[in-house]
């Protein structure tokens, strides 16, 4: 062999051929694998086990997160409960692994019901008369001057309390900063001359939006709708605790964090955990998105 030459062996590149003959080897692994940032990939583990504990709960506790029991009440974090128990003797881990599921449904949902308005609406205002646009945009504008929880807080006074009722509010309090960016998207792609020939050509407007318009400007809006599942989930808890959520017993963070903090005291663990698994989540899907938007940019960490 000639010094220089690069070998491929089980998916990995060796370089250099004398010096592969004589036992010095350089290897290095592929580019996507010498990219990889090690906070990325914990992030995409700790999502990848939440899709798992949401899906199949029982693969990784066998408990019930209902089950009380008075003897077991406030027991510290041990090896027969290893994140403790709490003002019942319920076991935190297992109320925290069931309660995955309806954290991440109450992120989800907002998120679509927040897709779904916010793109019906700027699809209307950027195709539509200037009378309308302008109109559905100075709502939007007093929307955005509301904090999104303070807005799904006074949806809430009007429409009730409640899981489902707090999952619309958070999503309609989204739909501003949705409606906004496909607004602006669909008034840069409106005019340009792919579309204009296709109307020239006699298509109907609405096959157009849907072959044209519609999936070249609504990348940026999922894009930003993937990072914002992480602070739809981190609203839902905070409705939860403020009593406007799911309501105790449920095994949902927010409200465990809610019944958690009258024993802070002398029981830390009870909120220690859930204000973890919040915080982990936001964090760890967060950052997916953020480096999913980095990567459409072309500017990828």
């Amino acid at each position: 062999m000639q010094t220089g030459t690069t070998l491929q062996l089980e998916g990995r590149e060796f370089v250099g051929g004398a010096d592969f003959a004589a036992g010095k080897v350089r290897w290095r692994f592929p580019a996507a694998l010498r990219t990889l940032r090690p906070g990325l990939l914990l992030a995409g583990l700790f999502v990848s086990f939440l899709i798992v504990a949401a899906l199949w709960p029982s693969l990784l506790v066998s408990g019930d997160p209902l089950a009380a029991s008075a003897r077991d009440a406030f027991r510290a974090p041990s090896a027969a409960h290893w994140l403790g128990t709490d003002e019942n003797g319920r076991d935190i881990l297992t109320r925290l692994i069931y309660g995955v599921r309806p954290s991440l449904l109450m992120g989800i949902a907002a998120t679509v019901i927040g897709l779904m308005l916010g793109v019906a609406i700027g699809l209307l205002a950027g195709l539509g008369h200037r009378l309308v646009d302008s109109t559905l945009m100075r709502g939007i504008d007093v929307l955005l001057a509301f904090p999104d929880l303070l807005l799904a807080l006074v949806i809430i006074t009007f429409w009730g309390q409640g899981m489902f009722n707090a999952v619309v509010a958070i999503g309609i309090a989204s739909v501003p900063r949705y409606a906004r960016l496909i607004r602006a998207q669909t008034h840069a792609i409106r005019h340009a001359q792919y579309v204009e020939a296709a109307t020239t050509l006699g298509l109907r407007p609405i096959t157009l939006i849907f072959r044209h318009i519609l999936p070249n400007s609504i990348k940026p809006v999922l894009i930003l709708a993937a990072i914002g599942v992480g602070g739809k989930i981190a609203a839902g808890a905070a409705l939860s605790f403020l009593g406007f959520g799911a309501p105790p017993p449920s095994p949902e963070w927010g409200a465990m964090l809610s019944v958690g903090r009258n024993f802070i005291s002398n029981a830390w663990w009870i909120v220690t955990a859930p204000a973890l698994a919040i915080t982990l989540t936001v964090i760890s899907i967060t950052a997916l998105g953020r480096q999913l938007l980095l990567r459409s940019e072309g500017k990828a960490e």
